[in-house]
């Protein structure tokens, strides 16, 4: 298929490090694959599961765009903008790190653990001032619908960025039906299935596929089974 990338969930890099198990999408930490560094200014998709009582310890970043989606449980985060959060299952969490920022996330719980989606996205603007946005989501807002969970606007829905990308959420009955229509036209979409088997254009994917599409004004996405999944459209260029 023209203009698209397919990465199977089996394909992805995957790091145990035992209160950590990790699968990347992209190139990450020790896991390099050049012909998966980056797709548009898309840089990192991480898919984390995080042991109780267990966490990341304060570390840096700069100039990236993080946003942050719980899938499981709770992660409880503190930066050096003075934020002590903990963000649940149904919140999504940005921070647009530009000129610098530092930051530590754990598991808080002691009995469960933490599931979560962490994505890097390249900004349009470098060196801008650190912020951090967290927002809960109504889960019905994506039935059988694409609920908007991130823009390039303060104003509409979801949390908001400093590139221009749209990303949605949606949790399909199956044989559900839908058609995307991409904001931007020199935009691509990297869809993430989370759970069940959706065809996109024609491209039939299974939970925890990647797949990414460019030089596409619209999306037709049909759920062959119950299923949840992410798209996320991002310019193609830096």
């Amino acid at each position: 298929m023209q203009n698209t990338v397919l990465h199977k969930a089996d394909t992805r890099g995957h790091a145990d490090h035992g209160w950590l198990n990790a699968y990347h999408s992209f190139s990450f930490a020790s896991w390099y694959n050049p012909d998966r560094v980056q797709f548009g200014t898309l840089r990192v998709l991480n898919d984390d599961t995080i042991a109780a009582g267990m966490g990341f310890g304060t570390h840096p970043h700069d100039n990236m765009e993080i946003i942050t989606i719980p899938l499981e449980g709770d992660l409880a985060h503190k930066d050096s903008m003075g934020n002590t959060e903990v963000i649940k299952n149904g919140d999504v969490q940005v921070m647009s790190a530009g000129t610098g920022i530092q930051h530590s996330e754990f598991n808080p719980n002691a009995d469960q653990r933490t599931k979560l989606l962490q994505i890097w996205v390249f900004p349009k603007v470098r060196n801008v001032g650190p912020r951090y946005q967290q927002i809960t989501l109504n889960p019905e807002d994506r039935n059988n619908k694409l609920q908007q969970i991130l823009s390039p606007n303060a104003e509409d829905a979801g949390v908001w960025i400093h590139q221009d990308a749209w990303f949605h959420l949606g949790k399909f009955d199956k044989d559900t039906e839908t058609t995307y229509e991409l904001k931007k036209e020199s935009n691509g979409v990297y869809a993430f299935i989370l759970s069940g088997t959706v065809t996109i254009n024609g491209q039939e994917l299974e939970t925890r596929d990647g797949f990414g599409i460019w030089d596409a004004a619209t999306l037709d996405i049909k759920a062959n089974t119950d299923a949840e999944f992410l798209l996320m459209e991002i310019p193609m260029a830096q």
